[in-house]
């Protein structure tokens, strides 16, 4: 299939989300590669980010750093170190969201502030308290949620040789659960994906969305 040509004066914020083994990261890499292939600038910038917070949450994720053996203490913690990692994801004047965009390019991330309220809530009362640690934060101009089936996520990453602290079954249903609550509710531009279907596939479906919505 030929790629629509998609240009815009308007320099775009846009998160994947999904839960792991969905292909946000394959997904986020074509779609640069296709900004680029057009002559305009762009940047995969993913939480957590590459600073000294998001640094210590990948520690923990890969369980080499342990703060408590407490699910729900854990989860706690985690949700103040991604809102700490986010702000600075953010507004840092070296490499942040807003600093890539004013400098021309479009900033594509795998996962936002809607991975805080699905990861890191298991009750009412966890989402209201995450929900209020990221209040401030805005909205991008494009969130793509990529719909995948737990059976298959845990296919998809058997074969990864560390496997990060989240990806039990338990966990990833809960999860997607949570983010089709989160999306359900959205009022903001989004897309929902078929992550089951073929990269290319999913690749033109993107393509076609900017392009109807931002051009």
């Amino acid at each position: 299939m030929s790629k629509p040509k998609i240009t815009t004066k308007k320099k775009l914020f846009i998160v994947l989300e999904g839960i792991d083994g969905s292909g946000t990261s394959t997904q986020a890499e074509l779609l640069k590669n296709h900004f680029v292939s057009q002559g305009e600038k762009a940047i995969i910038s993913p939480e957590p980010s590459s600073g000294i917070i998001g640094n210590l949450i990948r520690q923990a994720l890969k369980k080499r750093i342990l703060f408590t053996e407490d699910t729900d203490l854990f989860d706690e913690q985690m949700a103040y170190l991604f809102a700490s990692d986010r702000h600075d994801h953010l507004y840092n004047d070296i490499d942040g969201v807003f600093k890539l965009i004013k400098d021309g390019f479009h900033v594509i991330s795998t996962r936002y502030y809607f991975s805080s309220l699905a990861y890191n809530c298991q009750t009412p009362e966890q989402f209201n308290f995450v929900s209020k640690l990221n209040h401030k934060f805005p909205n991008p101009d494009l969130v793509i949620y990529f719909d995948l089936p737990v059976e298959v996520s845990l296919a998809r990453i058997k074969e990864r040789s560390l496997k990060e602290i989240y990806e039990t079954k338990t966990k990833l249903t809960k999860v997607r659960e949570n983010y089709q609550t989160i999306f359900r509710e959205y009022s903001d531009t989004v897309l929902i994906i078929d992550a089951t279907k073929s990269k290319d596939i999913i690749h033109h479906q993107i393509l076609d969305f900017i392009r109807d919505k931002f051009y």
